[in-house]
């Protein structure tokens, strides 16, 4: 609603809560497919490796840090390595090595 051409006042702050929500509800869409993802990505390198879930999160951290690669995208990666059977070597060298550990712990 315009008042002489400026914004009716109390419209004002309705309208900044109404951008920083939907602002929140993006980050929140974002976070809940990141996150499914990077539970994906545990299933598999627990099903590979015979891990407990608790060391799949911890083998996918280290392999994000190994590679300076975000874990999203690490995970990304290895869910996707199931159906392509693709895997850039600097993640699968990564992987192999995390495996071996944790499969000795």
């Amino acid at each position: 609603m315009r008042l002489e051409g400026h914004l009716v006042p109390a419209r004002t702050p309705l309208l900044n809560k109404i951008s920083e929500l939907q602002t929140e509800i993006g980050q929140l869409q974002e976070a809940v497919v990141s996150h499914t993802v990077v539970d994906q990505a545990i299933g598999v390198v627990i099903t590979l490796g015979g891990l407990r879930p608790e060391q799949g999160f911890q083998l996918l951290r280290e392999v994000s840090q190994h590679t300076n690669t975000k874990l999203r995208q690490v995970s990304e990666l290895i869910v996707e390595w199931v159906h392509s059977e693709q895997l850039p070597d600097e993640i699968r060298t990564s992987l192999d090595k995390a495996l071996a550990t944790a499969r000795s712990i």
